[in-house]
């Protein structure tokens, strides 16, 4: 009995321990600001160190207040990059991708609950157990069709072809190893929500078939230009002389991957084509309105109704990631994006207050997020979606090292504590 109390005892206090060390991270009980409230410049400057000491490569940063730049910092190991300087986007061009599909919902050319395969004629997705009337423009949008490809896209190097659309919907040749690369439903549809990289592949296809146009030639007309993004572009041309170079995990000079999928991984922009894009969320300076005429607010309202979540966290809307909220429980928006050889960007936004942060990065495919989440502690006192999920392994980690620790220590000293013996 004595040890079965003793093993009860310590396996209740290393589960308590470890449940404070996960809440702690999850809720920021003990994280502090890295810059005090409302001042931006010492913000840059913290920012700006981490910046310096983790860089592998090169990256860009810049801070918006009530829809204004206020602070910006640079670095690079190789050439110089600017505000000015095209990076390769990775996933975070999805968020872009998105206004592009919902300019078709606005013109009436898309209905956001109807089955894709309404507009599809070049491709069909695969038979499958489930019913694919309900894989809609919403839930492929929201990551929850259902779709169980895992991508992720690895992208072509310079001596490869580029795969076509079709052929990448059916069979992705450049999926990481650990993913299936099938756009296929493998998941009841509106039941869960599972990030699908080929879904907004699917989606690129709709654009095409809908438009009658190229994606590319389709979203430079109808979202990127009038936006005043015009130095934006999935489709990189040749002449192109102000790409950012290329750096792997390592510090070294890395190729330049191209993509079939390039409503999922292929924007290139410079931040401050992004800077637009982000200020186009607010009411700008002079009046103009959310949306700047290109989407409505009331669209811009129904991408951000929470869609899709993990763990019991709401962390993806129509088209685009949600980060938690503000002190005043209005939703800051945004996406990250990560690829090889070690593309890391973010972009995050409150509409409510048009304050802002966009970092893109070669080198180091955690350093944006990591800032990001960072300023979302300086702005609403605790971590967001993004800076939880990126802590979250770590701190389990350190908590069942801890936990066991506890259960050891207090299980010895259980059982080595004195029993007193009655006499009779």
């Amino acid at each position: 009995m004595r040890y079965v109390l003793g093993g009860l005892v310590a396996a209740i206090s290393a589960f308590v321990i470890m449940a404070l060390i996960v809440a702690n991270a999850v809720f920021g009980w003990t994280r502090t600001a890295i810059a005090p409230s409302g001042d931006a410049q010492a913000f840059v400057s913290a920012a700006s160190e981490y910046m310096n000491m983790e860089n592998r490569g090169n990256a860009v940063m810049m801070l918006l207040e009530d829809g204004a730049i206020v602070g910006e910092y640079s670095v690079a190991k190789g050439e110089k990059v600017d505000r000015h300087t095209h990076f390769q986007l990775a996933s975070l061009s999805k968020w872009v991708s998105a206004w592009g599909v919902m300019t078709l919902v606005e013109a009436g050319k898309l209905d956001l609950d109807a089955p894709v395969a309404r507009y599809l004629s070049r491709w069909s997705l695969p038979s499958s157990d489930f019913d694919h009337d309900k894989v809609t423009i919403r839930r492929l949008l929201s990551h929850t069709a259902g779709l169980t490809d895992g991508l992720g896209y690895s992208g072509f190097s310079a001596d490869e072809a580029i795969q076509s659309l079709e052929e990448s919907l059916t069979q992705a040749r450049d999926k990481p190893d650990y993913t299936d690369g099938r756009v296929r439903v493998g998941i009841e549809p509106g039941t869960v929500y599972n990030y699908s990289g080929g879904g907004f592949t699917l989606l690129q296809l709709v654009i095409e078939e809908v438009s009658g146009q190229s994606f590319n030639s389709y979203m430079r007309e109808k979202v990127l230009i009038p936006l005043g993004m015009e130095r934006s572009t999935y489709v990189l041309s040749e002449d192109n002389d102000n790409l950012a170079q290329f750096f792997d995990e390592n510090g070294q000079i890395a190729p330049h991957y191209r993509y079939t999928a390039l409503a999922a991984a292929s924007l290139y922009a410079p931040a401050l084509d992004i800077v637009r894009f982000l200020q186009a969320h607010a009411v700008g300076p002079n009046g103009e309105p959310v949306g700047r005429n290109i989407l409505s607010p009331e669209t811009l309202e129904i991408m951000r109704m929470p869609m899709g979540y993990s763990f019991g966290f709401e962390v993806y809307g129509v088209g685009v990631g949600l980060y938690g909220t503000d002190k005043a429980g209005e939703y800051i928006i945004g996406h990250d994006g990560s690829n090889r050889p070690a593309i890391g960007t973010t972009a995050r936004i409150n509409p409510s207050t048009g304050d802002g942060i966009i970092i893109l990065a070669t080198g180091h495919r955690n350093l944006a997020t990591k800032i990001a989440g960072e300023w979302g502690v300086w702005k609403t006192g605790k971590p967001d979606i993004g800076l939880i999920f990126n802590e979250i392994l770590g701190t389990i980690k350190l908590a069942l090292v801890i936990g066991l620790i506890v259960f050891i220590s207090i299980l010895i000293l259980w059982l080595r504590r004195p029993v007193k013996k009655v006499s009779g």
